[in-house]
């Protein structure tokens, strides 16, 4: 067996069990021997299940990461091993499978299945499918590596810039980030099939997608959270803090509601947010806020990335973070706030994809 079979190996063979657990005919399932395979190609591992009929053989193509791309290519090795077993039936396994990738199998005819509890097995009278159950394994590597501070600031370019091809060294420079970086998130985002290369560079494919599932491991709590109350309006304070701080060139930017209502009016809120750059000097002195536990009206961010500043606009003298640093520091908020994030992909964000 392959050294990620021997390693998965009867963790595979438990979630095969556990997927036909409730099948009343199935006599037993187990993995096969080196003795018992045929040819000199080897899967990662081969199972046989057994029925009242006789039994049948499995061939899982087990991979670490379960993205479309990983999946396409265990699809292709699949049908290699085919030719020696034609008759055995295709699995793909791996700790969590992406619904894309789970489609892909699906639609050869092929079974998949993950160590979340998901599958979907269907040969001769047998039919299993159990699908919703969550990515156990969210906090791993690859997430931490794609959605860090510095690789978010890929993100921002080419979400901002969908329509554009971009060469690495080009993107690395206008993200301010590593050559080494960009091509360790593309490959990430290649993994997904949310990029396309081609002659003149890689451009995304599937933005929603990527913006979907960045605002899932998103929060804007990664920042220094300061809450304040003051006495003026709420379009008072936002005037107020804009002018001192531009007076003072430290730099600033709208999110959260105050961000929205300059791009896409949804509803009236009540309490101000904005990214404030740290300075020399405590900015509450002269905004003349008052820190509090409760009843907040303002609340200052400091970045935990410059990136947050990215695709920066004026409006009506007052700089506001791009639509989609709107969206990522609302849609995490559930209730208003996901309302507010809703309006703005259907109003702002997907129409310029």
């Amino acid at each position: 067996m392959k050294n990620t079979g021997k390693k998965f190996e009867q963790k595979t063979i438990d979630a095969l069990k556990r997927c036909l657990e409730k099948v009343p005919f199935v006599q037993g399932v187990m993995p096969l021997s080196e003795q018992e395979l045929v040819g000199d190609m080897r899967p990662a591992l081969v199972a046989k299940v057994k029925l009242p009929d006789g039994e049948k053989r499995i061939i899982i193509e087990f991979k670490t990461v379960g993205q479309p791309r990983i999946a396409r290519d265990a699809l292709n090795q699949l049908l290699r091993y085919r030719e020696i077993l034609p008759d055995a039936y295709g699995v793909f396994a791996a700790p969590y499978i992406s619904p894309k990738a789970a489609q892909i199998w699906a639609d050869e005819g092929l079974g998949y299945m993950d160590l979340a509890g998901n599958c979907h097995l269907s040969f001769g009278q047998i039919h299993v499918e159990k699908m919703g159950n969550p990515n156990p394994f969210s906090d791993k590597r690859e997430l931490r590596s794609l959605y860090s501070p510095k690789a978010t600031r890929i993100l921002r370019v080419l979400l901002s810039n969908p329509k554009t091809e971009w060469r690495l060294q080009g993107l690395s420079e206008v993200a301010r980030v590593s050559l080494g970086l960009v091509a360790k998130v593309k490959s990430l985002l290649a993994d997904r099939e949310w990029i396309t290369e081609g002659a003149k560079g890689l451009r995304l494919v599937d933005p929603e997608a990527l913006l979907i599932e960045w605002a899932h491991n998103h929060t804007f709590r990664k920042n220094v959270v300061r809450n304040f109350y003051s006495l003026k309006t709420t379009p008072g304070n936002e005037a107020h803090i804009a002018e001192v701080l531009s007076k003072k060139g430290i730099r600033y930017a709208l999110t959260g509601f105050s961000g929205a209502d300059r791009i896409a009016p949804f509803m009236r809120y009540s309490k101000m947010m904005a990214y404030v750059d740290e300075s020399d000097e405590d900015v509450t002195d002269f905004l003349n806020l008052k820190k509090v536990t409760s009843g907040a009206n303002v609340t200052l961010l400091t970045p935990y990335d410059e990136g947050v500043y990215y695709g920066s606009f004026e409006f009506n003298g007052i700089q506001v973070v791009s639509p989609i640093q709107v969206y990522l520091d609302l849609a995490g908020d559930r209730g208003r706030g996901e309302d507010a994030a809703k309006e703005l992909m259907e109003k702002v964000i997907r129409p310029s994809w």
